[in-house]
């Protein structure tokens, strides 16, 4: 899933190539994608794009004089760039992964698409990205909330640091591979339980996360859209990395699996060198 460095990348990578350029038309191939009628789509034809954003892991693109397309590319959604379409005739819908295709005047474009059969991309188009429910559920953004700020949301809900840093209403931006990476960096366990984190403890948890976001954001921005998942896959520490050396200490990154997602982490560095139970079948190690 995307998450909050990528869709910062995307966003910067859409000010510097779309910026400036008017929107020929929008086209919804996944029917399902759109989840807003009123302005209706047709409206963005002849307008042009004058920025884009990101709010936590939306991705808000800004059409005309305020206007705009606010994207969540959900587990397995993408935004490909054509510098040019070989084809003027419109999709049809349920024309394969592609959930929407915006066309620019000058021939080129984006199509926003989602791989796989769980159609879970979402696209609104508004006059006010607060009118999106996920944004205006969104907790405080993670590259910008103080550490103060931070430890009382993460203390607002008693439960495990793995799931409560990915609660978007809690902190925005955060997911699960992320997360792995940013409690790997903070030597913390992912079932270590809110109300038991030391002051201390929270202080360094921080400090990961600006440091990983900040780093990886880096690394991302200045990327075309085409190699970004390339770039954030070689920069993960722990997470899809089960069965190899952890970069730290060497130890082998293990997993713990759930029923639709799983979680990696080294022993080592992050348990006192304890293995993680599998949540479904005994109690969890913290």
């Amino acid at each position: 899933m995307p998450e909050l460095p990528e869709v910062e990348a995307l966003a910067a990578f859409l000010r510097e190539r779309a910026a400036g350029h008017t929107v020929d038309r929008i086209e919804v191939s996944a029917i399902s994608a759109l989840k807003t009628f009123d302005p209706p789509i047709t409206a963005a034809a002849g307008q042009p794009i004058t920025g884009a954003s990101r709010h936590g892991k939306f991705l808000d693109i800004h059409v005309g004089d305020g206007l705009h397309l606010v994207v969540h590319l959900a587990r397995a959604g993408w935004l490909h760039y054509r510098d040019s379409f070989n084809a003027k005739t419109p999709l049809k819908p349920g024309s394969g992964p592609i959930a929407v295709r915006v066309r620019l005047d000058d021939e080129s474009g984006f199509d926003l698409t989602e791989a796989g059969t769980k159609k879970s991309l979402a696209a609104y188009f508004v006059t006010d990205p607060r009118l999106v429910p996920g944004v205006s559920r969104l907790g405080p953004d993670a590259l910008s909330v103080s550490a103060e700020d931070f430890a009382a949301a993460m203390r607002s809900r008693r439960g495990q640091i793995k799931g409560v840093l990915t609660d978007q209403t809690i902190l925005a931006g955060v997911g699960n591979a992320y997360s792995d990476e940013i409690l790997h960096a903070a030597k913390m366990s992912p079932f270590a339980l809110t109300n038991k984190i030391t002051d201390d403890a929270m202080v360094r948890l921080h400090e990961a996360m600006r440091t990983v976001l900040t780093d990886a954001v880096k690394r991302s921005v200045g990327q075309k859209a085409a190699t970004l998942k390339s770039e954030k896959r070689s920069g993960l520490a722990v997470h899809a990395r089960t069965g190899l050396p952890c970069p730290v200490c060497g130890d082998t990154v293990r997993e713990v699996s759930f029923a639709d997602t799983s979680l990696q982490y080294c022993p080592t560095c992050q348990t006192n060198g304890k293995p993680l139970a599998d949540r479904r079948l005994s109690k969890l190690v913290r």
